[in-house]
């Protein structure tokens, strides 16, 4: 039986591993050994991250809408209430949206929910 030589195998991982960790510093990013350890954890960051970016988008897109509201004397949370009585479905991605580069177009959601809240 011949004799089954491994290295082109395991030379193929390590370079797939250490072009993952090319822009690591120091040792992270050429010793295999170390280049494994702060891939994995890098994964570990990336995974938890996607996570994470939704909530920071979400209080983002908020702090946009309670900055443009307060300017016409309402809360987030009054304007949100009298835009789901005025049976108006918008996401706060768009309302953020407007509320940055259309004043015009936010006030009239301002004005629609300030209604309903009157009735």
């Amino acid at each position: 039986m011949a004799r089954v030589k491994r290295g082109t195998t395991s030379h193929a991982r390590h370079k797939k591993v250490l072009e993952q960790t090319k822009g690591h510093r120091g040792r992270r990013n050429s010793c295999i050994k170390t280049a494994r350890q702060s891939m994995e954890k890098a994964l570990q960051y990336a995974y938890r991250d996607r996570r994470v970016k939704k909530r920071e988008f979400r209080a983002l897109w908020i702090q946009r809408i309670n900055a443009a509201v307060r300017e016409d004397g309402m809360t987030y949370g009054n304007f949100i209430h009298g835009l789901s009585k005025a049976g108006i479905e918008v996401d706060r991605k768009v309302l953020a949206d407007l509320a940055v580069h259309d004043r015009t177009g936010f006030g009239l959601f301002i004005e629609k929910a300030q209604a309903a809240l009157q009735a």
